[in-house]
C-alpha cells in the first residue's frame, strides 16, 4: 500500500514536469513565431521584401509546428494560456529587436535660435545630411535644418544636438522613401 501511494506520487510528478515541460514548448514555439511575424512586418514596411519572403517561410514552419501542438492539445487551459503568453511575449521581443536594428532613416526637424548657426556644420562635419535656412518664430527668427540619418544613428545625433543646443526644438519622423541630393547618391551606394 505504501509503495501504490509512492508510485503514484511518482507518476503524479513526471506527468507535472512533462505538463510543465509541453508549456514551455509551446511558449517558446509562440515567442518565435511572433517575434519572427513581427520582423518580417517591419521588413515589408521598409521595403525588404525578398528578406521579408525569405523569413516568411521559417515563420510559416514554424507557426504550423506550434498551431498543430496547439489544436492537438486543446484538452488543458495551460496550454492555451501558454499560447497567449507566448504570443503577447513575442509581439514584445520582435518589437525589441526591431529597436535594436533600427532599419531604414530618419528625417529630424530641428530648430534653434539664430545664434547656434554653426550647429547645420558640425552636424554635416559628423556625418550627417543637412538642409537648414532661416525661418521665423514667435519671439523672432529660427535656423530650421532638416537632418537625415541612418535610424541606427538617431540617439547620436540626439545627444551632438543636445550638447551643442539643448533648448532646440526637435522632431523626428521616418521617411518611407527618398530620391535626389549628395546624400541620396552616398546612401543608395
Amino acid at each position: 500500500m505504501a509503495e501504490e501511494k509512492n508510485l503514484d506520487k511518482g507518476e503524479s510528478g513526471d506527468s507535472m514536469g512533462s505538463i510543465l515541460q509541453f508549456v514551455l514548448i509551446i511558449i517558446a514555439i509562440n515567442i518565435t513565431y511572433v517575434t519572427l511575424t513581427t520582423i518580417r512586418f517591419i521588413l515589408m514596411i521598409k521595403g525588404m521584401r525578398v528578406y521579408a519572403s525569405l523569413l516568411s517561410v521559417l515563420e510559416v514552419f514554424i507557426y504550423i509546428m506550434g498551431l498543430s501542438i496547439i489544436l492537438d492539445n486543446l484538452d488543458s487551459y495551460w496550454n492555451i494560456a501558454a499560447y497567449c503568453c507566448g504570443y503577447g511575449v513575442g509581439v514584445y521581443l520582435g518589437s525589441r529587436i526591431e529597436e535594436r536594428l533600427a532599419l531604414g532613416y530618419i528625417m529630424a526637424q530641428v530648430i534653434v535660435e539664430c545664434e547656434y548657426q554653426g550647429l547645420a556644420g558640425e552636424l554635416r562635419d559628423a556625418g550627417f545630411g543637412v538642409t537648414s535656412w532661416l525661418g521665423e518664430g514667435k519671439t523672432g527668427p529660427r535656423m530650421v535644418m532638416m537632418v537625415l540619418a541612418k535610424r541606427n544613428r538617431q540617439k547620436e545625433l540626439l545627444n551632438r544636438i543636445d550638447s551643442l543646443c539643448s533648448n532646440a526644438f526637435v522632431i523626428f519622423e521616418e521617411p518611407k522613401n527618398f530620391r535626389g541630393g549628395f546624400w541620396a547618391k552616398k546612401v543608395l551606394h
